[in-house]
């Protein structure tokens, strides 16, 4: 006799429980920091705090869970010796600025609940836990063991799932509910650089003394500000007064003697896609650089201006590629620092398609950055992960999807975003964002529809259901 239920009833259920239990997750400011890590918090104690607050919801609700280092941990339930897994993150971006709400309190506007990590990942983790949690109290005893595991350094480099991987046995299938609908089945390779530039303590003509742009490499810099010591300050606060008439940034200028501070905001979003959001960084550069500066100031200038500035698909360092299952690779300009004591850094996020390789990026930005005297370091690089269309975990979960949306011509995608689910050797990412919604992830006033989650929750419930059945 086949199980019936009302997957979408059932979410609706849990409406208040979730809301209040996202309320406190939300609550706690846990992007990565490093400055405050201990022996006990190796990311800093927000990443551990959200952790171990996923941790005990899921223990009030009566499943076993395991915290490993206060990096990683899982929620479990079922027995046996092979498992089906969903991995999410309890870590965020920083809050940045410009919201107009406190980012850690969680507030409802519209039918939304806002908020960091609403939509990455809290809410659509949280999402999959009470998909979850569904199973259990409607006293399904699933097939397969499941593992519903929670990274805390997903938004930089990994940490937590990677030392997962290391003690604990993989999972047979599974999808990470960290990325949009109807279903991702590709991911592009995701590989970062950090370019450097010496400083020097001599004066020029205008003499670049900091730079400072952006807060992680996997976001567009929203906010830019740069120090120059000159004697033309009026003319140059004159001149970008007009240059703010023709770009989509607005800008201030401070003037104090022969400092000139000059502040640019443009628009963050997601570094998956750069053209969704306008960086203020390589903006200020591109102004900057019809200056005469120091020798320094104008390499790490120049380099930004020539090379980087809006051009997500990076044909100026000869790397435009087009594959025609991933797409574009994309380039995102993250963070942009500069001293003109200790030099400056600027660090690249590539997502790239197969068919191109991490040497042949590296190469490409060398040779390009010869000119400035820069010097390029990669710092991490995940490959591309693909999983066919036709793959039954494929096919099993856009069914579910289609037949709880009515969306039957939903096809599924391949991006440029990187999630948990290209560590499994046969895993997707599935939702939570619903095509059409507004993606606000890692920007200011960050938002998703409770609608949407709850939807989300019901497709997580019937998934589960019948991937472990």
């Amino acid at each position: 006799m086949r199980l019936m239920i009302d997957w979408k009833n059932e979410a609706k259920k849990y409406e208040k429980d979730y809301l209040a239990d996202l309320k406190d997750l939300v609550a706690i400011d846990s992007s990565r920091d490093i400055e405050h890590s201990t022996d006990d918090f190796p990311l800093g104690p927000g990443p551990a705090k959200a952790l171990e607050k996923f941790l005990a919801i899921a223990k009030r609700d009566g499943f076993v869970t395991k915290n490993i280092d206060n990096i990683v941990g899982y929620i479990e339930f079922g027995t046996g010796d092979k498992y089906f897994a969903m991995l999410g993150h309890a870590d965020t971006v920083p809050a940045g600025k410009g919201w107009d709400t406190n980012p850690f309190q969680m507030t409802i506007e519209d039918g939304n609940v806002v908020g960091r990590g609403t939509s990455d990942d809290k809410g659509p983790a949280l999402a999959a836990y009470y998909g979850l949690k569904m199973l259990k109290d409607n006293n399904i005893v699933p097939n397969l063991k499941i593992r519903l595991i929670i990274g805390t350094d997903e938004e930089t480099n990994w940490t937590g799932m990677k030392r997962y991987f290391e003690v604990e046995p993989a999972p047979e299938l599974g999808f990470s509910p960290d990325a949009e609908f109807p279903l991702i089945n590709g991911e592009k390779g995701n590989v970062t650089f950090e370019t450097e530039f010496k400083g020097q303590e001599l004066p020029g003509k205008n003499t670049l003394i900091s730079f400072n742009s952006g807060i992680k490499e996997n976001m567009v810099p929203r906010d830019a500000e740069a120090i120059i010591d000159t004697k033309n300050g009026k003319q140059i606060a004159s001149d970008f007064e007009k240059f703010l008439l023709s770009v989509p940034v607005t800008g201030t200028y401070e003037i104090n003697g022969q400092q000139l501070k000059l502040e640019m905001v443009g628009k963050a979003a997601h570094g998956m896609e750069p053209k969704n959001g306008i960086n203020a960084g390589t903006y200020l550069a591109s102004f900057l650089h019809q200056y005469e500066l120091d020798e320094s100031g104008e390499n790490f200038i120049g380099f930004i201006a020539d090379k980087l500035q809006d051009d997500s698909r990076a044909n100026k360092l000869g790397l435009k590629y087009t594959d025609d299952i991933m797409g574009d690779l994309t380039m995102n300009v993250g963070i942009m620092r500069y001293d003109v004591q200790d030099g400056g850094m600027v660090n690249t996020n590539f997502r790239y398609p197969k068919g191109v390789t991490v040497e042949k990026i590296q190469q490409q930005l060398q040779d390009n950055t010869a000119y400035y005297g820069g010097r390029v370091e990669l710092i991490d690089d995940m490959v591309p992960n693909f999983v066919s269309p036709t793959d039954p975990l494929v096919t099993t979960l856009m069914n579910i999807y289609k037949s709880q949306t009515d969306q039957q011509a939903a096809e599924p995608e391949v991006v440029g975003g990187g999630t948990y689910a290209r560590m499994m050797k046969h895993g997707v990412a599935f939702g939570a964002l619903f095509p059409g919604a507004e993606d606000t992830m890692h920007q200011a006033n960050e938002f998703q529809s409770i609608n949407d989650l709850l939807l989300a929750m019901s497709i997580y419930g019937q998934s589960i259901f019948e991937l472990t059945k």
